[in-house]
């Protein structure tokens, strides 16, 4: 029985990976103090506690600890000449994957609805997005993504493993490891993609409706009120675009391509979570403003004795 899983990485060019280890130490960092400092923005300036930047802030703890998952250990592992993880470690990797993932859906569909009834509906905006809705949706949010993990997880916790144990990636996924399994996987790859393929689709459907509803209502706007939406709701969609396109071909395309599949990983767990931030905080004038103050008040609190 296999008791540990074998990663066969990103290259096996020393030089590559020197390279490799530098340039995602870097991501990894910009992730951690990015993601970091929106939250502890959002949580100290009085001027952002509102529903959308209430929401921001949970969708940039949950691309902190989605990125956890795998960034370190990849990390770590470029200077490691044989990649290994436990079985346990494979499938805490796989749980939390999907745990952080099911969160961040849940977190990116509130957003497109807190901007509807922002855009649509603004005199009953504080009404429908009251504090109690707020945090309501993030503990459906959190509450989803525990529901859909142990759905996942149970598709593999019991399957015989066997050997070989390499695992062609930089940790470990649904997909990649039930095809190690030593029994015939196809009833599994199907309900795989009906659990998180048929999800991940549906949702981004949705999104997309619900973003293009908005683009409507916003053409009869007064142009100085169309332009402030405009803005925001390009970076809602960019972040949508990048969250999505990597879990459809992953968990909803039936025919995966080895090369595109670790590139999409990569910009998955290691490129998305960094772009996060940057899309939130550069397009967003209130985002700097608060950033500012929140900058002049820790020079302030350094002077004072």
């Amino acid at each position: 029985m296999v008791t540990e899983f074998i990663f066969l990485g990103l290259s096996n060019s020393q030089e590559l990976q020197t390279f490799l280890f530098v340039f995602f130490l870097v991501f990894y960092v910009g992730i951690v103090f990015g993601n970091l400092l929106i939250v502890l923005t959002v949580a100290s300036d009085s001027h952002l506690h509102s529903p959308m930047y209430f929401l921001l802030a949970n969708l940039s703890l949950i691309d902190l600890c989605l990125s956890s998952v795998s960034a370190p250990k990849m990390i770590a592992d470029f200077f490691s000449k044989c990649k290994v993880i436990s079985f346990k470690g494979c499938l805490a990797q796989i749980f939390l994957l999907h745990f952080f993932g099911g969160s961040e859906l849940v977190i990116l569909i509130a957003m497109a609805f807190d901007r509807y009834v922002a855009i649509c509906k603004p005199l009953r905006y504080t009404t429908i997005m009251s504090s109690n809705v707020c945090v309501g949706i993030v503990a459906a949010a959190w509450g989803t993504g525990f529901l859909h993990s142990v759905s996942q997880l149970a598709f593999a916790v019991n399957l015989p493993f066997c050997g070989p144990n390499e695992v062609d990636s930089f940790y470990c996924d649904l997909p990649r490891v039930i095809k190690l399994a030593c029994t015939d996987t196809y009833r599994l790859d199907i309900m795989v993609i009906a659990n998180s393929g048929v999800l991940t689709v549906c949702s981004f459907v949705l999104l997309i409706i619900s973003y293009t509803v908005i683009l409507v209502t916003i053409q009869h706007l007064p142009s100085q009120k169309s332009s402030k939406a405009l803005s925001t709701l390009t970076a809602h969609i960019t972040v949508v675009l990048l969250f999505f396109g990597p879990c459809i071909f992953t968990y909803a395309w039936p025919f995966p391509i080895k090369s595109l599949d670790k590139f999409l990983a990569v910009f998955y767990s290691v490129v998305t979570p960094l772009l996060n931030p940057i899309i939130y905080t550069l397009r967003n004038k209130d985002m700097k403003t608060a950033m500012k103050r929140l900058r002049k008040w820790n020079m302030n609190s350094r002077i004072k004795p």
